[in-house]
């Protein structure tokens, strides 16, 4: 029984990336109470292998979180494959906006503690108890209220290259770091409509019941994110109130949502948006490079990195076995250059 890619993964991306085959890019999530992770996770792995789907799945104790593609001629067989599952009928599933379907090139799904890393320990905590989602339309009304506060749930490297006008985006690394930071932030001020936002809605989904849990009444959510935002505002020629791209967490990095450009080359200064990963696989650093950048450091985040690239590959892959860095990103000191709106205020 095959529960596992057997196959090199640069192997199968050189493969799909040569492939004219249509895929699309879909995103979905429920929080729902799994008894037996490790055997659901055998068999959702059997049901999305026989359909094709290639991509990156969390299963856990309190759900399950997917950013998946799917063969365009194999979709039908996908819906019928989730509807066969009680907990995952008619679960809302959110097409990318921008997608060639070269987003993922391996099927992974995996067995995590939580499929949102919060932090929160405490028993008393019920994460079903979440605040009230709101459509596009909804949300652009309530946004436009004095009190309302606009919050982003999503880390900085994320907001950096596209965010809600008027949002707040807390300078963090991690959900888990943010939560606390937030609810300490906005203490004084649970009278006011607290709004928050995220790529897809699985953060704010429980970012909501924490800030229920922690006394806060008014609290709303972006239902479906910013993917199910863009799609809304295009379907219904609403105004689009989100400025940038939108970061999502796969080969894309980004899918454009506006034209506007607001974030910067962590090298030279210069408006740009694109993110890209070190090429000195021992680095991998995360961080915004433009395209001159790009040249004269040849991809690289450094002089160091960019000599580095240049070593034999076997002295690089030793260097690699002493010097792993990890997933790192560049972290650009938002919270000292964008307060809060309540800070300015």
């Amino acid at each position: 029984m095959k529960l596992h890619n057997r196959r090199n993964k640069e192997e199968l991306k050189t493969e799909l990336l040569r492939s004219d085959e249509k895929r699309i890019t879909i995103s979905f999530y429920r929080y729902y109470q799994i008894g037996n992770p490790d055997l659901f996770r055998d068999h959702f792995y059997m049901l999305m292998d026989s359909c094709g789907v290639l991509g990156r799945i969390y299963v856990a104790h309190e759900g399950i979180n997917a950013q998946i593609s799917v063969p365009y001629r194999e979709f039908v067989r996908f819906e019928q494959a989730m509807e066969s599952i009680d907990f995952l009928r008619g679960i809302r599933l959110n097409l990318a906006i921008e997608d060639d379907g070269k987003s993922f090139f391996v099927l992974k799904v995996k067995v995590r503690p939580k499929i949102v890393a919060d932090g929160i320990e405490d028993p008393d905590f019920n994460p079903s108890n979440i605040g009230i989602h709101l459509s596009a339309e909804e949300f652009n009304r309530l946004t436009a209220m004095e009190n309302t506060v606009l919050v982003d749930m999503r880390n900085h490297y994320e907001s950096e290259v596209g965010h809600f006008e008027g949002a707040w985006c807390p300078d963090v690394d991690t959900f888990r770091e943010q939560l606390p930071l937030v609810a300490e932030k906005l203490e004084e001020h649970k009278d006011k409509n607290i709004v928050m936002y995220c790529t897809g809605g699985i953060r704010c989904e429980k970012a909501s019941a924490f800030m229920k849990y922690k006394g806060f009444r008014n609290v709303y959510q972006l239902n479906g994110g910013i993917i199910n935002y863009a799609r809304q505002v295009r379907e219904k020629g609403l105004e689009n109130r989100f400025k940038g791209k939108n970061f999502v967490f796969d080969e894309r990095l980004e899918e454009q949502i506006s034209e506007d450009v607001i974030a910067h080359c962590h090298q030279c200064g210069s408006a740009f948006d694109h993110h890209t990963n070190c090429k000195n696989k021992g680095c991998n650093l995360l961080f915004i490079q433009c395209p001159e950048c790009a040249d004269r450091y040849e991809g690289c985040c450094s002089d160091e990195c960019k000599e580095v690239i240049h070593w034999p590959e076997e002295k690089q892959k030793e260097f690699r076995k002493t010097n792993t860095s990890g997933i790192r990103i560049f972290s650009k000191g938002r919270f000292e250059r964008q307060p809060s709106p309540l800070e300015r205020s």
